[in-house]
């Protein structure tokens, strides 16, 4: 596992733009926040892993800043030897995740992109509650996509997902 300074390293050096890694600190900060709660409540959560996962979770927005980012920053994990959970994370953090149709549709391979460890769940859940760097609560997330044209059923898994996670804002 890499440390979280090397992690913002890994952002700068394949050319984040300084707002994306400012977006990236703050899905950090409030990943961990998400995982320190859950873990109050007995659920196990490894944090480090959050919290480095939250930082790379837009790793592709490096090179491409359209819903395909996540599958950008998929092959750039790879390429780079990280961790497969911080692939994974970095893969199914969009919304509340994709599914093969939803992928299908938006013109990436067509594979399910739904998290599922806790891990990759909390991540995808901080980021729904972060917009560029101000916390937001899943109400105003599920308006902007509304708003954005995305599905009933996507809006749901996003909602669904906070109510798994017991949080729904920050």
């Amino acid at each position: 596992m890499i440390s979280f300074d090397d992690a913002l390293e890994i952002l700068r050096k394949e050319g984040a733009a300084q707002n994306v890694i400012e977006h990236c600190i703050e899905v950090s900060k409030v990943s961990v926040e998400i995982a320190e709660i859950l873990q109050s409540r007995g659920d196990k959560v490894d944090i480090e892993l959050v919290r480095v996962g939250g930082l790379l979770h837009d790793l592709g927005r490096a090179r491409i800043h359209d819903i395909s980012h996540a599958h950008e920053g998929t092959l750039m994990a790879k390429e780079l030897g990280l961790d497969e959970r911080l692939v994974k994370i970095i893969r199914n953090h969009i919304g509340a995740g994709l599914t093969k149709e939803d992928a299908k549709e938006l013109g990436l391979p067509e594979e399910d992109f739904i998290p599922r460890s806790i891990e990759e769940k909390i991540v995808a859940h901080a980021d729904n509650l972060v917009k560029g760097t101000r916390k937001i609560g899943i109400d105003k997330r599920a308006s902007i996509m509304k708003k954005k044209g995305a599905s009933p059923e996507s809006i749901k898994r996003v909602l669904s997902l906070a109510d798994e996670l017991g949080i729904a804002k920050l």
